[in-house]
């Protein structure tokens, strides 16, 4: 099969996307979704830190991070946030996966894939050298077992819909009941080919196909554990480059990577074992550190002073946004005037300032900057749309007394749901300061939650106001505004505007060869989601941490894993 011009266009436009993406970025906080709680990204062909690095591994080959939470699965049919996709990531093999440049480089696959005329079939070769820790070959069998079962609807994946609807054919009558799972657009046309219909021409498919609900699965394996199946790391098996091991969530917070020696690529792996430790709590991060028991700790804002220009000190920008979600369930907040007096009452400069101190920047729309250029112009997103949704006291409060005039009321109390991480603490504490002095009558209740909670709140609604993040899944701007539409699996905060819908629908359909329409489409959706208010914007992330020189070739990545270990070795 042959590509099309059109189709090279295409892959060229997105690549351009997907190196803009690898040099932007800022600060910190736990999300739901996309890459959850990543920090900086890299220039191409450096390390985490910036600098190139050529070097030879020396002593011990073990290195010892931290979490700021347990994994809440290792089911890639279930996993949403970047806690999961980071030891999913380690430790599964898709078809392909993010390089040391952040481009898709062949894991499972052989090679590139041959695309058909009208880029809607995708002809993928495997390698044949690929095992499962089990023994068992890596196939195509068990790809399009992983697709079928995060598809179907009695699996009750979040991201099967959200990563496959409208872009793999039939999945979205699949998950609607409306076709049987045998119908969805993979097939193995051997044990190592793998045959993929779209629905249309996907520009974003290849960077799609390094995402963890695009992993394998063993079926067999999958169908002896039964219910057990990824409740612990017994009862998983890996065909990536570490091997998980310890990881029980009911019985304690700490789990070991191990070098996978029957992985494809093993001679690339250099290190040994990662061992990992949850801690909240940034002082005592920090004590670790200092006495050499962890290689790596985010710094808070009380910390970053100390540490900023020594040689440990690094920053870490990304392409991860911060918001807070607004259930218009809740009558206070289904008034347009309330919205937005709370979202132009936050000094979101302060906010990074002194709050997270970590050379995060505010946001103030709902695309991250540095992420993505115009097809023609080659002008960035945010650039184009500029600052729509911005601190403005004066107006927030012609706005509150207008809601609470239509209302009928003079008070307001909201419940707010955040993370129960010290910065996520005192960065909500500063948000419920800012939001009751400057709206005189409301009243901020926090809930501050566990990770997994959190998760587990906002898929049942269970919020008035909720401090959220995203990282991008994919290597498009319809990664961010396809979650506010009324049909996204992650519209949780029950927002619909019909014209938001419509322009996101066309992007995402009848303009898919029409790249600067499409794009241009975005940029006005963006516009009428920041004038409803629909979230309130806060930051876009950088995150601080002590890093020891002594490890090299740890890679950031703008989307899925937040970090790649692949490449990574200690040089004593």
């Amino acid at each position: 099969m042959r590509k099309t011009n059109w189709l090279l266009l295409v892959m060229a436009l997105v690549l351009s996307v997907f190196l803009a993406a690898c040099s932007g970025g800022s600060d910190s906080g736990e999300e739901t979704g996309g890459t959850d709680d990543a920090e900086n990204t890299t220039e191409e062909g450096t390390e985490e830190g910036g600098e190139s690095t050529e070097g030879e591994a020396s002593g011990e080959q073990v290195l010892n991070i931290l979490e700021s939470s347990q994994i809440p699965t290792m089911d890639s049919s279930h996993a949403t946030d970047a806690v999961a996709f980071q030891f999913l990531g380690s430790t599964m093999e898709g078809l392909y996966r993010l390089g040391p440049d952040a481009t898709p480089v062949p894991g499972i696959a052989e090679g590139d894939p041959e695309i058909s005329e009208d880029g809607t079939t995708w002809n993928i070769k495997l390698r044949e050298d690929a095992v499962w820790s089990n023994g068992d070959p890596v196939t195509a069998h068990d790809f399009v077992f992983a697709w079928r079962r995060a598809i179907n609807p009695d699996t009750g994946s979040e991201y099967g819909p959200f990563m496959m609807n409208d872009v793999l054919k039939n999945a979205t009558a699949i998950n609607n009941g409306e076709a049987e799972v045998d119908e969805l657009g993979v097939e193995a046309v051997s044990d190592y080919e793998l045959e993929i219909t779209l629905e249309k021409p996907v520009p974003y498919f290849h960077s799609l196909l390094t995402f963890g609900t695009y992993l394998p699965m063993n079926e067999d394996f999958v169908t002896e554990q039964g219910d057990d199946y990824a409740l612990t790391s017994e009862n998983l098996i890996y065909n990536g480059p570490f091997v998980l091991q310890d990881w029980d969530p009911t019985a304690n917070e700490q789990w070991t990577l191990v070098k996978n020696e029957d992985y494809w690529d093993a001679e690339t792996v250099q290190l040994e074992e990662i061992n990992v430790s949850v801690v909240k709590e940034t002082s005592t991060a920090v004590n670790l550190y200092e006495t050499g028991e962890v290689d790596r700790a985010g710094l808070t804002a009380e910390f970053v002073e100390q540490y900023a220009g020594t040689e440990d000190y690094k920053t870490l920008p990304e392409p991860t946004l911060f918001y807070l979600k607004m259930n218009q369930a809740n009558e206070a907040l289904a008034n347009q005037d309330i919205r937005k007096a709370i979202a132009m009452s936050i000094n979101k400069q302060d906010l990074v300032d002194v709050i997270l101190a970590n050379g995060s920047i505010p946001s103030t729309g709902a695309v991250p900057t540095d992420f993505s250029t115009h097809p023609e112009s080659g002008e960035d997103f945010r650039d184009l749309n500029g600052d729509l949704l911005t601190e403005d006291k004066e107006a927030a409060k012609e706005h509150w007394q207008a809601g609470l005039d239509a209302l009928g009321v003079d008070s307001i109390t909201l419940r707010y749901l955040g993370g129960d991480t010290e910065t996520a603490t005192d960065m909500d504490a500063y948000i419920k300061n800012q939001l009751e002095e400057n709206l005189e009558g409301l009243t901020i209740e926090i809930s501050s939650v566990p990770f997994e909670e959190r998760i587990a709140r906002d898929e049942a609604s269970d919020y008035d106001i909720q401090n959220s993040g995203w990282g991008p899944d994919y290597l498009d701007p319809s990664t961010w505004l396809n979650m506010w539409t009324s049909d996204s699996p992650y519209m949780t905060m029950n927002y619909n505007n019909e014209e938001y819908d419509s322009l996101i629908s066309e992007a995402n359909n009848d303009l898919l060869t029409d790249l600067p329409a499409r794009f241009d489409n975005f940029l006005e959706a963006e516009k009428v989601l920041m004038e409803d208010a629909a979230i309130a914007p806060l930051y876009q992330r950088s995150r601080a941490y002590l890093w020891r020189p002594s490890v090299k070739d740890v890679h950031f990545n703008p989307m899925g894993a937040d970090f790649s270990y692949k490449w990574a070795y200690i040089q004593e």
